[in-house]
């Protein structure tokens, strides 16, 4: 049997993956036009503007779009600086041992964990023991735990990646560490960075199980940060598994998704942008 040639084999090898990623593609493409056809046409402005009414056979999605906004938005607040900071302390700030070797850890772990567990201990321990209830802040302080291990380490692999030349010349100019990790260090790793933060975004904008058990299922108004909400994610679960009303579940899988398309297109467009007047 007569082996292939390494131009052959390379051919073979490059066919391969093309005709894997148009798969993938393809596959992606499906799910999604096959969404919006059966959910746009229901799209109107005053599904978008209207609260529902008969648990959702009727009316619109407004105070979902609220709730979403406001826990995954807080969510992401309170956890990319945490994450960010996390970071940079274990790439600039330490050396190699024991410690860094447990931080990573346990954000491996953390990642791991799947979100019905986030949900439950978020039921118990900021529901419950400290007494927010089913809310807002419960739900963003459950998620924030989520999203944590993907902002430390896309962050870490984004610092990791900036050259060492890069701090070696703004040391000798005379900065200090903290200016070289905020003027250098940190504006290079920035596309790595926020690539952690959209991902983050989007993973809250699309949770159910996590913000199920505590930022609650109300499907009203949210008009402070311990009132009970309903995102997005999960009155198309709702609406769904009960077969309230499929119109308004594909309608709302339909927002669902052009607005995490939306939100990554504008973020990457942002970071673009940065990274051109950077550099």
């Amino acid at each position: 049997m007569r082996l292939l040639s390494p131009a052959q084999a390379q051919k073979v090898a490059v066919a391969t993956m093309w005709t894997l990623a148009a798969i993938t593609i393809g596959i992606l493409v499906f799910i999604i036009g096959y969404i919006l056809v059966l959910g746009l046409p229901y799209v109107t402005w005053s599904f978008l503007t209207e609260a529902p009414r008969q648990m959702g056979r009727s009316g619109g999605i407004l105070p979902m779009i609220v709730a979403t906004v406001a826990v995954a938005g807080l969510a992401v607040l309170i956890a990319g600086p945490v994450g960010v900071a996390t970071a940079v302390y274990l790439t600039e700030y330490t050396r190699e041992g024991r410690l860094t070797s447990f931080i990573r850890f346990g954000a491996d772990c953390l990642a791991g964990i799947p979100s019905i567990i986030f949900g439950l201990f978020g039921f118990v321990f900021f529901t419950i023991t400290l007494g927010m209830g089913l809310s807002v802040i419960s739900g963003a302080l459950t998620l924030a735990l989520m999203v944590l291990p993907t902002i430390i380490r896309t962050a870490e692999v984004a610092i990791r990646a900036v050259p060492y030349s890069y701090r070696e010349v703004s040391y000798g100019l005379g900065t200090t560490r903290w200016q070289m990790i905020t003027k250098v260090v940190l504006p290079s790793a920035l596309p790595g960075i926020c690539t952690g933060v959209v991902l983050s975004v989007g993973r809250s904008i699309s949770e159910t199980a996590a913000v199920m058990l505590t930022a609650g299922s109300a499907p009203r108004m949210p008009e402070s940060m311990f009132d009970s909400s309903r995102t997005l994610a999960l009155h198309f679960y709702i609406l769904s598994r009960e077969g309230i009303s499929m119109t308004n579940a594909y309608a709302t899988a339909s927002v669902l998704i052009i607005s995490i398309l939306s939100l990554n297109v504008i973020a990457y467009w942002i970071m673009n942008r940065f990274m051109r007047r950077v550099r």
